[in-house]
């Protein structure tokens, strides 16, 4: 197990420092953040963009600028923002809590409506009921996200006045956003859950279990849905380290403090610093991520734990 684990890890490092070798890259090639800076200042000279390339440390050589992001990084020393001077460590530990809360209830209303929905479809296979769900699934998977988020904010928002339409405030803050974005993982996930029970429910030790007089929902629960549990822990896993990195328009049209908002600001604001931070934080907690779901593999089923 901890040779695993010690693989896993330098996996893990390569990963964090190709990608953001790629941000840190690519995010140059936007543009001039001298030049962001001063438009709408007057005229400009080159003399002046240098002034504040210097100050930025931007008139350095890429990978001079890169490996300072590293040293940095190791010191937990992430810099300051380009706009305003505010250390980008503070930035992170404002947005990362809101965007983790988000995503969390996001993923639990997710599992609470497509865990009952799916083996509900599995065991009334070509039934009506299961139709209806499919088409459920369908449709949620038609929707684009930031268009139910809209449509969440003008009926319970402007028509009914329940919910806050924006912002970050009380738990009615979070029931637009977090529904919003797991209905469109329920749309996915039943589908999943579905197909795994299926599955399970052929076996015969799911027969046995019948047989012994157990009752359905002791049969469904207890032993038909943790045997099928890996496949669901997996997507799951993968599934809430996505959300944290693709929760930018949903932040957006709720007006979200979170480090979707803050990345996007920062690349219109050509904010090195901080979107260099934003992506290597979401970069690490989505490796992490899945280094737990290796782990649980083994704690869930015992056949395929690591020596």
């Amino acid at each position: 197990m901890a040779g695993f684990l010690i693989k896993r890890l330098l996996q893990a490092l390569f990963v964090v420092i190709a990608i953001t070798l790629l941000v840190s890259f690519a995010i140059r090639l936007t543009g001039d953040p001298a030049v962001t800076m001063f438009q709408g200042g007057g005229s400009m000279t080159e003399e002046d963009l240098m002034r504040i390339r210097v100050a930025l440390g931007t008139d350095q050589p890429f990978f001079v600028q890169y490996m300072n992001f590293l040293k940095g990084l190791v010191t937990l020393d992430l810099g300051k923002s380009f706009i305003g001077g505010t250390p980008v460590s503070r930035l992170i530990g404002d947005a990362l809590p809101a965007t983790l809360m988000l995503a969390f209830i996001s993923m639990i209303v997710s599992i609470a409506l497509s865990i009952p929905l799916g083996i509900k479809a599995a065991t009334s296979k070509g039934k009506g009921v299961d139709q209806a769900i499919r088409i459920f699934s369908l449709l949620g998977l038609s929707f684009p996200n930031f268009w139910l988020a809209l449509m969440l904010v003008l009926l319970f928002s402007i028509t009914l006045g329940w919910l806050p339409p924006s912002g970050m405030g009380g738990f009615a803050s979070y029931i637009m956003p977090a529904v919003t974005m797991g209905v469109i993982l329920t749309a996915t996930n039943v589908r999943l859950v579905r197909t795994a029970m299926l599955d399970t429910l052929q076996s015969q030790y799911i027969m046995v279990a019948r047989a012994k007089g157990l009752s359905e929902s002791k049969v469904l629960y207890k032993h038909a849905l943790r045997n099928c549990a890996i496949p669901l822990i997996t997507y799951f896993g993968l599934q809430f380290g996505g959300l944290l990195g693709g929760i930018v328009v949903i932040e957006r049209v709720f007006n979200w403090p979170g480090m979707g908002s803050l990345a996007f600001d920062a690349v219109g604001a050509r904010d090195y610093p901080v979107l260099q931070a934003v992506i290597t934080v979401l970069s690490l907690m989505i490796v992490g991520i899945n280094l737990l779901v290796d782990i649980a593999y083994g704690l869930v089923d015992p056949r395929i734990r690591t020596e």
